[in-house]
């Protein structure tokens, strides 16, 4: 049974393709409560721009168990039937976002982390790191897998005639990223980590660089300057981390990077005592 449920959306990934689902973007949030859910499938990019919403916007939609997905936090939407309600704003240097995200439990330790997704208590988390050292990529396959994209395409063909209200018509599959991004950090025990980095964000600023530059690494240095010289020297970096499905309960560490949480730095003020 299906009830619906508001959720704050922090995360977005960058779109991926699926033989079964076609494109989706991995979508997650925040209840009232603080706890997290992760809504999957979202084929994100055929709604209508009105059934769009940004991050850090509430939403209200149907949702049930995804019993095809062990992972605790894993829901369904049982219809399209997406509410978009307010935006939570950055005022106050993101007063009202930092009470809302970081109001439950945020992680300092991998390895605590790590043990807890391969008992299955969850699989979804806001961590601090202690420190990060950088920000890198690898390039990867510039294209999608043809068999994948094909399924995709014959699906599209198929579905236009019977698309529920709202979705799009003239859809286009998101080009593939050529380079994957990562984050070298350490956490609070000292623990080295290299973090995949599979944000919407970082994926759609390396496109708008590289129409502005016209170069790939110089969109890669701009990126670069976004994610550590930014985030990481000025901001208060953390990190929403998620497990991927396939290697939820077993992998050495499951766990990707699907978004950055970044207020800002608040400087103490200091205060002068000699009388």
């Amino acid at each position: 049974m299906s009830e619906r449920e508001k959720v704050l959306i922090t995360v977005k990934t960058y779109p991926t393709i699926s033989e079964k689902y076609g494109e989706l973007v991995c979508t997650a949030g925040i209840r009232e409560d603080g706890s997290w859910v992760r809504i999957y499938p979202i084929p994100f990019r055929r709604f209508e721009q009105f059934k769009r919403f940004a991050k850090y916007t509430w939403i209200e939609l149907p949702l049930t168990k995804n019993t095809d997905d062990p992972r605790p936090e894993s829901f369904k939407p049982t219809r399209w039937d997406i509410e978009t309600l307010e935006k939570v704003d950055t005022k106050d240097q993101w007063e009202t976002r930092k009470r809302l995200v970081l109001k439950d439990s945020v992680y300092e330790n991998m390895a605590v982390l790590i043990d807890k997704a391969k008992a299955n208590e969850l699989s979804l988390a806001t961590f601090k790191p202690n420190e990060v050292f950088d920000f890198v990529w690898e390039e990867v396959e510039r294209e999608w897998d043809p068999k994948k994209l094909e399924s995709v395409l014959m699906d599209l063909r198929q579905g236009l005639l019977f698309e529920p209200e709202g979705f799009i018509k003239d859809f286009k599959v998101m080009p593939k990223l050529p380079y994957r991004f990562f984050y070298i950090f350490k956490d609070a025990k000292g623990q080295r980590s290299r973090m995949m980095l599979e944000d919407w964000e970082v994926g759609q600023l390396y496109w708008n660089c590289i129409r502005t530059s016209g170069s790939e690494q110089e969109a890669l240095k701009k990126v670069k300057q976004k994610y550590f010289d930014e985030f990481v020297l000025k901001k208060d970096l953390y990190f929403f981390l998620g497990t991927t499905r396939r290697y939820h309960s077993w992998a050495k560490n499951p766990f990707v990077i699907i978004g950055t949480f970044h207020p800002p730095k608040v400087i103490q003020k200091s205060f002068d005592f000699t009388f």
